[in-house]
């Protein structure tokens, strides 16, 4: 660290940073607060017009501001709302062209006069396109020309010189976030399109449907309750990747048990070797816990790790099995608890109820 480092460090104890950022964060918190109290009506307006837009939702800000666009137009378009981020500047000198009749202008100024924002609103107006402004001044040159205003207030910057926008980006991103979801509730967005918006990392795998990630029926194994347990599994064994569970189906292909690893650890465990050589029917969980075909893989993860089992069959509305979820195969998606989950309502349709497994005594396991 150079001398003049250490003096800049050396200038403020330590506890006297973490006060510091600590009044930071209250102050911006007792700004929220204090905008939670203040909205009212205008937001209903504001959302009523954005729920009728027929183009898309055009988001602009300059600086700072433009920052906080872009990532509201971001939430838009996660969460069902047609949006993009246009910058005032460049709007001036040829983007404009990227709106269109029927679009809505989301304006964000603290101030109101920022004049790349103010430039535009004559155009806009001769586009026909209507503005919701979101800024502290309510008698500004972009608040009086609005459709919608959406009045932040006066508000202090968390900034020591009072100059850096701080509390002020703080409040339009979070009056922004509300916007968006309340438009989102009312276009009854769901956990299936939510997905449909995100497909890729973990987040999209764990709103995709069980038969995105289960194992088919030719990776899977299959047996009938009468057959010896000793027979079963010199049959079916293979080398190379398998699942640790083996369904049992009658005559009619309908799931009636499940023999897993687990129930094999046991017998050899308890040194009842003589069980090897009778049926499955003695051994095998009946009634096992499984899902429907189209059911999101959400609820697949919460019946593995409530239940602590490794295997999950997935069957169709006769109760036939159509493949196979294996802990292996979501084990990255285990971490998440329930109420982290997105909460956006889900849809899962069910043709039948879905039955229970006897719990494993043996945790998540990995198999090779």
């Amino acid at each position: 660290m150079s001398s003049q480092s250490a003096s800049i460090a050396d200038s403020m104890s330590a506890d006297a940073q973490l006060q510091l950022a600590r009044d930071v964060l209250q102050q911006e918190a007792i700004a929220l607060t204090s905008l939670a109290s203040r909205i009212d009506g205008s937001l209903v307006d504001a959302v009523r017009l954005l729920a009728g837009c027929g183009g898309s939702v055009v988001l602009c800000g300059m600086g700072k501001a433009g920052l906080i666009a872009q990532k509201i137009a971001a939430t838009f378009a996660s969460t069902g709302t047609r949006s993009q981020f246009l910058h005032p500047a460049e709007a001036l000198h040829g983007d404009l062209g990227r709106v269109a009749p029927g679009d809505v202008a989301v304006m964000l100024s603290a101030s109101g006069e920022t004049a790349e924002v103010v430039a535009l609103l004559a155009p806009l107006r001769e586009m026909q396109v209507r503005v919701v402004a979101i800024t502290c001044r309510a008698h500004s040159t972009l608040a009086r020309a609005a459709d919608v205003l959406l009045d932040l207030g006066p508000i202090e910057e968390a900034c020591n010189l009072g100059l850096a926008p701080t509390t002020t980006t703080t409040s339009m991103l979070a009056l922004g976030d509300a916007v968006a979801l309340v438009l989102s509730r009312l276009r009854r967005f769901t956990s299936e399109d939510f997905a449909r918006y995100h497909p890729g990392g973990s987040l999209g795998r764990r709103l995709a449907r069980v038969d995105d990630v289960m194992r088919p029926l030719d990776e899977c194994r299959f047996a009938r309750a009468g057959e010896a347990v000793r027979d079963v599994l010199v049959r079916l064994s293979s080398p190379g990747r398998r699942t640790g569970a083996i369904m049992i189906t009658d005559e009619e292909g309908a799931l009636v048990g499940i023999f897993t690893d687990s129930d094999l650890a046991r017998i050899l465990e308890r040194r009842q070797e003589a069980a090897l050589d009778g049926p499955l029917s003695r051994v095998m969980t009946s009634a096992p816990r499984r899902i429907e075909s189209g059911c999101a893989i959400a609820e697949a993860m919460e019946i593995l790790a409530e239940k602590k089992i490794s295997e999950l069959p997935v069957v169709d509305a006769a109760n036939r099995p159509v493949g196979l979820i294996d802990i292996t195969d979501v084990v990255s998606l285990l971490p998440m608890r329930r109420e982290e989950e997105p909460s956006l309502p889900h849809r899962c349709k069910r043709n039948g109820e879905i039955q229970e497994n006897a719990p494993s005594t043996v945790p998540f396991r990995t198999k090779a």
